[in-house]
């Protein structure tokens, strides 16, 4: 109890207050306006550019405590987990082809991305390879800055990718279907109301599997510890919970807010180089991953939708809320998504013993 007060003492209320106000003015304008995910999206635009005129304007930043936003990521893993069923279960053993060639995804893709990093954008070969990585942002930036990379850059230039992607994919989608992903028509987990014990019962999944997780050394463990906690309780019969829509939209106008607020910690001039080289190694990636869902859609048992969000190179949290606004199962895109990333940590670990890097001066760029 006392870390919990030391926690809730460093917060400052103020800051949380105006942020939050801000996010939810953007979230609600989104969904006025139909955007997709417009709880995730509005949020994350809104906060994001506050965040960008405070530093150019030579204030600082707003802080936003960001461990309260990484509960709320665990709050979505459960939602995602509780999804699981026994048809899902069934499908699993059908995608070895698609989990097998997402070795192939993050190998073909990371050196798409290194040639842009290295020669449009410039940076030196560490730190164009190891930001290259599809995946894996906190594991891909230490291993990155153990090789002699710029920290700042890799931090940046992974976020920028996540950021990409989270507002692109839903776009290409309402451009694709003509239907907007998780608009004000409404996103339905279950036509059930949630009880006060559902509520508990997803706070206590979230709690223990974040806490039990890390020691697993699960990738993304923030997620992916409550997700896999809530498929296990679900598939044995132990919990059946429902998971109301509010909660889904506060954990999306959470998670965007504070992704939003993390652009203060970076320049004006470090975001507009970032975004344009970073939108082209998203564009390439996001081709390769419609390339990918294409080829493996008749020999896997999902839809060519679900596939291309599966090796879609964006946070494991956001594409899950993406998918469970299409209605595509969000455990097998989850599944998937933890296979990128420990492909993703498995090459950068390999890239660390056997590439000839040495670590080398800062470049400095910004």
């Amino acid at each position: 109890m006392r870390g919990v007060r030391t926690a809730l003492a460093a917060v400052d209320w103020l800051s949380f207050a105006i942020l939050l106000a801000l996010g939810s003015a953007g979230g609600f304008a989104a969904k006025a306006i139909g955007l997709p995910i417009p709880f995730l999206v509005g949020s994350l635009i809104a906060v994001g550019a506050f965040s960008i005129a405070s530093v150019a304007a030579g204030r600082a930043a707003l802080p936003f405590p960001q461990r309260f936003r990484m509960r709320f990521v665990a709050v979505i893993g459960v939602m995602i987990g509780a999804t699981f069923s026994p048809e899902t279960m069934s499908v699993l053993p059908g995608l070895w082809p698609s989990l097998t060639a997402m070795a192939l995804f993050v190998v073909v893709a990371t050196a798409i991305g290194y040639v842009i990093f290295r020669h449009i954008g410039g940076y030196d070969p560490v730190t164009a390879l190891y930001g290259a990585m599809p995946g894996g942002l906190i594991e891909a930036t230490a291993l990155g800055e153990q090789a002699g990379g710029d920290v700042r850059i890799l931090s940046v230039q992974h976020f920028i990718r996540i950021v990409l992607v989270v507002i692109t994919v839903p776009l290409l989608f309402l451009v694709w279907s003509g239907h907007s992903v998780g608009s004000s028509a409404g996103q339905t987990l279950s036509t059930e109301a949630a009880a006060i014990e559902d509520i508990l019962i997803i706070a206590a999944i979230a709690v223990v599997g974040s806490a039990i997780a890390p020691h697993l050394r699960i990738p993304a463990a923030h997620m992916m510890g409550p997700l896999l906690l809530s498929v296990v309780l679900h598939s044995v019969g132990i919990v059946d919970i429902v998971s109301p829509t509010w909660l889904l939209n506060l954990a999306q106008l959470i998670v965007g807010t504070g992704l939003g607020a993390m652009f203060g910690g970076s320049t004006l001039r470090q975001i507009l180089r970032a975004i344009s080289v970073g939108a082209l190694a998203v564009t390439a990636m996001l081709a390769l991953a419609l390339a990918f869902a294409f080829a493996l859609t008749s020999v896997t048992p999902i839809s060519t939708a679900a596939l291309f969000i599966s090796f879609a190179p964006g946070g494991v949290s956001e594409m899950g809320l993406i998918a469970l606004s299409l209605g595509v199962s969000p455990v097998l895109v989850a599944t998937h998504h933890l296979c990128r990333i420990l492909f993703t940590v498995i090459l950068a670990g390999f890239c660390g013993r056997h590439a000839a890097f040495r670590p080398r001066p800062k470049s400095g760029a910004d």
